[in-house]
Parts: C-alpha cells; sequence; structure tokens
C-alpha cells in the first residue's frame, strides 16, 4: 500500500534554483557579489556562538528596529524567514480551494508555487513590454480572487510600474482583496517615478509591503525578510501561519546590524555601485545589438526574440555562457536573467555577450 498524498503535489510546478558550476561565474540567482556589510560580519561571529539557544521566536528587538526605521507601530510589521516565506504566509491566510490569487506574468516562479500549495488557483495575467500590465491584471480581478501579488521591480525582468499606474490599479481593486507589494529589490531602485510602496499603507488599507535583507544588504544565505502591512490584523494572520523559531538568532542578529545607522552609508555606497554597474552592462549590451528594458534591479533581462529585432534564444545563449564559464538564468522560450557581479565578472559576461551576438 501506498501513502496517499494531496493530488495537487503531483502537478505542483518545481522552483528552480540558479547552478553552481565549479569554476564558473554565477551569476544567475541576483545574490550580491560583496557580501555582508563589514560590521555585520562581527554580529553573525557573536551571535553564531549562542547557536545552542532557540531564537526569539517574535523576532522582538528586529520588529522594534524594523519600526523606528519606517516610523510604524510594531503590530504592523512582520519579520519571516526571507520575503518568499512571508509570501507563502500570506496566501494561506487569504486563499484556499476555489480562491484566486493573480500576479503577472512572467514574474517571481515562488508565485505560482505557493499558490497552488495552498490549493488556490494560479491567475497569470501577461506583462506588456516586459512590464505588470495593471490594467489587465485589475480586469482580472474576480469575486474569487483573495491576493495579488505585484513584483516591483519585477524578477525576472527588473521593470516596474511607475507610481501613477500603481496608485490607479489599487484604486481599481476592492477593499477586501489584498495587494502585495513585494519590493524585493526596492534599493536599487533609481527612478523617481516608481513609487516606494511604504508612502501608500496610510492610503490603501488592503496593501502588504514586503522587503528583504537577501539582495542589497547581502544576507540572502541567512533568509530573514520583512513585510509592512497597512492592517494590523493582516500582519497578525501572518504570525498565525509562522512556524514557530522560523528566523535565527544569526539572522536576526545579521539584520539588526544591518539597519545601525553606520551601515547606511556603506549600503548607499554599495547600491550606487551596483547601479553603475548596471548602466555599464546594459549599455554594453544595447552596443553589442541586443535589446532590453530598463532595470531597477541588480539585474537585467534579455527577452527571447529574434535576433535581427535585439532578441534571443533563451536556451541557447544561457548554453553559450556556460561553455564561456558563465552561469545565467535561461527561462526557455522567455528569456534570460543576468545578475549585475563585480565589474571583473561584468566584463566577461559582456565578452561573452558578444561573441555570442556574433
Amino acid at each position: 500500500m501506498t501513502v496517499r498524498m494531496r493530488p495537487v503535489l503531483a502537478a505542483l510546478p518545481a522552483y528552480v534554483p540558479g547552478r553552481n558550476v565549479p569554476g564558473s561565474i554565477k551569476l544567475a540567482s541576483n545574490e550580491n557579489a560583496h557580501g555582508p556589510l563589514p560590521h555585520v560580519l562581527d554580529r553573525i561571529t557573536a551571535a553564531a556562538a549562542e547557536a545552542n539557544r532557540y531564537p526569539d521566536t517574535n523576532s522582538s528587538e528586529l520588529l522594534r528596529a524594523l519600526a523606528s526605521t519606517f516610523g510604524v507601530g510594531a503590530e504592523h510589521l512582520v519579520v519571516g524567514c526571507g520575503s518568499v516565506s512571508l509570501c507563502q504566509q500570506l496566501v494561506q491566510a487569504t486563499a484556499g480551494h476555489g480562491d484566486e490569487v493573480i500576479f503577472g506574468w512572467r514574474s517571481f516562479e515562488a508565485y505560482p508555487i505557493i499558490t497552488a500549495i495552498a490549493g488556490a488557483e494560479a491567475v497569470r495575467v501577461p506583462l506588456r513590454d516586459q512590464v505588470y500590465d495593471l490594467p489587465a491584471m485589475a480586469q482580472a480581478v474576480t469575486d474569487r480572487t483573495r491576493l495579488v501579488f505585484v513584483c516591483n521591480p519585477n524578477n525576472p525582468t527588473g521593470t516596474a510600474v511607475p507610481g501613477v499606474q500603481l496608485t490607479e490599479f489599487l484604486d481599481q481593486v476592492p477593499s477586501d482583496v489584498l495587494v502585495v507589494l513585494d519590493e524585493a529589490y526596492r534599493e536599487f531602485v533609481t527612478d523617481e517615478k516608481v513609487q516606494d510602496g511604504t508612502g501608500l499603507l496610510e492610503r490603501y488599507p488592503n496593501i502588504m509591503v514586503l522587503r528583504t535583507f537577501s539582495k542589497a544588504y547581502g544576507l540572502a544565505g541567512l533568509r530573514v525578510g520583512y513585510g509592512i502591512a497597512a492592517d494590523p490584523a493582516v500582519a497578525m494572520a501572518v504570525r498565525q501561519t509562522q512556524i514557530p523559531f522560523a528566523v535565527t538568532h544569526v539572522a536576526q542578529a545579521a539584520a539588526l546590524a544591518s539597519l545601525e545607522p553606520e551601515a547606511k552609508r556603506q549600503l548607499d555606497e554599495r547600491v550606487a555601485e551596483v547601479v553603475a554597474e548596471r548602466t555599464r552592462v546594459t549599455d554594453g549590451l544595447r552596443a553589442a545589438g541586443y535589446q532590453l528594458p530598463d532595470s531597477e534591479a541588480n539585474f537585467v533581462w534579455l527577452a527571447e526574440g529574434p535576433a535581427e529585432q535585439g532578441g534571443i534564444d533563451a536556451a541557447a545563449f544561457g548554453a553559450g555562457c556556460e561553455e564561456r564559464g558563465l552561469i545565467v538564468r535561461a527561462f526557455a522560450g522567455a528569456g534570460v536573467r543576468i545578475t549585475i557581479g563585480t565589474a571583473a565578472e561584468n566584463d566577461k559576461f559582456l565578452a561573452a555577450a558578444t561573441e555570442l551576438r556574433g
């Protein structure tokens, strides 16, 4: 006799992480090439000595620090095992069998997976010109819709919707539908027209903003993210769906150190370096004949399409990069995402891309 499992598991899409190939440069996972900020490493080392103790399951000290940083009450905040964990908890808290979760596509690969796990139906709304099509998403909302993800900037395209379009969209979404503004890459945004979601919390009671320490802060391996809810009841629902001790003591200590005043200057310098390299890589690709959208994240996107129109064959491009010692993230039939690395790594990538262009 075979143990019976939920039928949904057979059709569950798998999350495919960026591969590590020994000896190759990995530009596939949107990791920060520079690691944690210097003083944060000292806090990580100190916290590791207490690994025999359970962490604070409520992340109380980190919540207080975040509350001070954003000027909100701690009851509006939640901390989780990376922002992806909070995404799953939000789906679990709002949607089940017969309900719908809407998001643009292509977008963060975890969205359809966590929706299926909850037993809800994923509604994928195609991007328009590699950007979230918010008018189409507003039209897709039905009385079965429980949650909408807006990944801004979007992973994997790096594109972001301007604030005017976002507020027009939020004005159309029913107040009993939760809108999650997934802003994992917010620190890399330079376009002033792109709205900071935290500035909308007082205006829209049905939104939650997600952020992470994985990207700009270089703590991807420690898994710590946070969310700010307009309505404290939403934050409470997330806490109710979280497993005990979800965020380790080391992760909490590292995140706390990353919020200290001395970290702000170091973070700004690091982000400025990534943005400068992002511009250089974008300009180099365009000079080589590729067409790509402006990115507001720490990666760039090359879309599938005819070579004469600046497009690529995603699978072939990914394989060609790997042959040249570079691992990028290829989405067959859609495009390729390339993380911004160090200057030397980016030089090697641009040389490979130019060669592949012929």
